[in-house]
């Protein structure tokens, strides 16, 4: 029986446990990533179809300027120039529907790769006006499975430089025996009984490198541990400071007159009959208008992924998406 003076068991149970604690921060880091990359994918979707919308709307009225610049081209009123403008507006402008389209359907499959569906999109009741301001984080980052991973990482490297240093230690072995034994000829058996000890000498190998390879490791370790700090410090300062970007933005354009696309097509299209405006400058004021519609939207998504950002840098992700955390 070999005796395990050096606890060689007890170190590999504390490097078993410790993999187990860094296979359980791994996955709660998993879950994480999974929630990020799921509602990214639910603000794109959504984003993508608002702006179809809008291509939509675009659409709808290039032609409704083509048809009357036909009339009042017809009529004598404006040159066939100013025609054929409205036209080739008109045509771009279902080109770039053409283009809208293609990126929903891009958007749609990327949010079904993370186990979403695009048609219960609208489902989801989230309004980017209910969104609050950004605060000082006030967790640890200690909280964070990214800082948990590294740490998690740091102790399995640890315990196995205890672990290595303990193999170095030789288990000596312990035998006993009993029996009879017959020492003269012809004369009686005697009972006989002993004890053997061995102790294995390490001569040609006594697993030095394997030492000087685990404490290497775990500097390594302890090394990323650093750089995972200070890299998650400053991925919180920038999401913060992104998110206060987006929703001041955000807030920006939702106070702004000029982003209802409605009540300046009908003023253009009125001072365009009176004179006021040529075709040109209507189209383009028409376009400006558009635009800025489809930047809304994609300004709205940006603002749901720094949301996303912020949260998971300030640790507050799940319990926002309603998912308790994991043990």
């Amino acid at each position: 029986m070999a005796l395990d003076l050096a606890d060689k068991r007890g170190a590999r149970r504390d490097i078993a446990g410790a993999r187990v604690d860094l296979a359980a921060a791994e996955a709660r880091l998993r879950r994480r990533e999974f929630v990020r990359a799921w509602l990214a994918g639910w603000a794109d979707t959504r984003a993508a179809r608002e702006r179809v919308a809008a291509g939509g709307d675009r659409l709808a009225l290039t032609a409704r300027f083509a048809g009357l610049a036909a009339r009042q081209f017809d009529a004598g009123d404006i040159s066939g120039l100013e025609r054929d403008l409205a036209l080739l507006a008109r045509d771009e402008a279902s080109a770039e529907q053409s283009r809208l389209l293609v990126e929903q359907a891009e958007a749609e499959a990327r949010f079904r790769s993370v186990g979403g569906q695009p048609d219960d999109v609208v489902a989801v009741v989230a309004d980017a006006d209910d969104l609050p301001p950004p605060v000082p984080p006030s967790g640890e980052l200690q909280a964070l499975p990214d800082w948990q991973v590294a740490q998690a990482a740091a102790t399995v490297a640890e315990r196995e430089v205890v672990g290595a240093r303990r193999e170095r230690i030789a288990d000596p072995v312990l035998g006993a025996y009993g029996g009879r034994k017959r020492y003269d000829p012809g004369g009686p058996d005697d009972t006989v009984y002993g004890v053997t000890v061995t102790v294995p000498l390490f001569v040609r190998n006594g697993y030095r490198a394997e030492v000087a390879a685990a404490e290497a490791e775990a500097d390594a370790a302890r090394a990323e541990q650093e750089r995972v700090r200070l890299a998650l410090a400053a991925d919180r300062r920038r999401a913060v400071d992104s998110y206060a970007a987006a929703r001041s933005a955000w807030t920006g354009w939702r106070d702004s007159r000029g982003t209802d696309v409605s009540r300046r097509a009908a003023l253009l299209e009125r001072l365009w009959r009176e004179g006021e405006l040529s075709t040109a400058d209507t189209l383009l004021q028409l376009k400006q208008t558009v635009d800025t519609r489809l930047a809304g939207a994609e300004l709205q998504a940006r603002l749901w992924r720094t949301w996303t950002d912020y949260l998971a840098a300030t640790g507050r992700l799940e319990a926002w998406a309603g998912l308790e955390a994991m043990p």
